[in-house]
């Protein structure tokens, strides 16, 4: 691949971005922009196509950790650094837009929201968005980690939050680090184990989100809760 220098001036991400707008820009080649320079021997197309291998494509990259940044050669504190503030702004600024309105008049908000937050996550990391009594969204936590089982999600700590912060409703939410987002047979039992026990307290269960890697699917569109 051409240096950056070496491109056209109409090819170069900066100026086809400036005309043509972002869209018009290849996963890599917007990642090149942020990177700005590449190393030794490597020049900055290269380093973004590493670097997007390593977290998985730009879902992942999305979702990157500090150690996951930090395991990719020639990738150092600094553009760590700023990679990272980029990927924190993108989230602050959907979760302000789910905030605006019920969770039903943006479902697709809702989902790219939990997918910016879970995606591309090495260990699976179960979430709760907890709901007012208008379903807006007032905060999304990560409860529990590791392996997720009926028996490692403590129905009483949810229902707890859900108390804590006087929610209407929550939507439940986890990835499949292998990158599938198929429901299995353990999401369902956990999703009724929740419904159940939040339904004593006047809570609604209104969807249990999968994640996977490029896909979000929504338990509640297949009829499971």
């Amino acid at each position: 691949m051409p240096l950056l220098k070496d491109l056209p001036a109409d090819q170069r991400p900066r100026e086809k971005l400036l005309q043509r707008g972002p869209g018009a820009l290849a996963d890599g080649e917007l990642l090149a922009l942020l990177l700005r320079t590449g190393l030794p021997g490597e020049g900055v197309f290269e380093l973004a196509q590493r670097v997007l291998a390593a977290c998985g494509g730009a879902g992942g990259l999305l979702a990157a950790t500090p150690a996951t940044l930090g395991r990719v050669k020639g990738l150092g504190p600094a553009k760590q650094a700023e990679l990272l503030a980029v990927m924190e702004l993108a989230r602050r600024a959907l979760a302000a837009k789910v905030r605006a309105a019920p969770v039903f008049d943006s479902p697709d908000k809702v989902k790219d929201y939990v997918a910016l937050q879970l995606a591309g996550r090495e260990h699976e990391v179960f979430a709760v968005l907890f709901l007012d009594s208008q379903h807006r969204l007032i905060v999304m936590e990560e409860m529990f980690h590791g392996t997720l089982t009926q028996t490692s999600v403590y129905p009483r700590e949810v229902a707890r939050r859900a108390l804590a912060l006087n929610a209407g409703a929550v939507i439940l939410a986890h990835n499949h680090p292998s990158g599938v987002a198929e429901p299995s047979r353990a999401d369902e039992f956990l999703t009724q184990t929740l419904r159940q026990a939040l339904q004593l307290l006047d809570v609604r269960v209104l969807d249990h989100l999968v994640v996977g890697r490029g896909q979000v699917v929504s338990m509640a569109e297949r009829g499971l809760v």
